[in-house]
């Protein structure tokens, strides 16, 4: 692998933002050395949205919810991030790529009683 450029320094974040629209990462670091990063005490990013659901899915949902006790958008959330961690890794196993996904969601589990 070539030796990666030197990142400039920057006068502001708006100039490091039009430098980074402009230019690609992966000419500035060397992927090979990258390590995933575990930040177990930063609190996600959370955006609202609106899903329609068909009325047995949801019921069904809330049942499974109800049978793990735990709230029913939660658990939606924990199935939401294991199907799309599955997908990146069925890419990851096609294409030969690191996965470099940040879409992790930690989970509290609970012991069996």
């Amino acid at each position: 692998m070539k030796k990666p450029k030197k990142i400039p320094k920057f006068k502001s974040e708006d100039e490091e933002r039009d430098f980074w629209d402009k230019h690609s990462p992966l000419d500035y670091f060397d992927w090979s050395k990258a390590r995933r990063l575990v930040l177990p005490n930063l609190k996600p990013s959370l955006t609202t949205i609106s899903l329609r659901l068909p009325d047995y899915l949801l019921m069904e949902i809330k049942a499974l919810a109800n049978k793990r006790d735990v709230p029913y958008q939660s658990l939606l959330k924990i199935f939401l991030a294991e199907r799309v961690q599955q997908e990146l890794n069925v890419l990851v196993a096609r294409e030969g790529t690191m996965d470099y996904s940040v879409a992790r969601m930690p989970r509290k589990r609970k012991k069996p009683a």
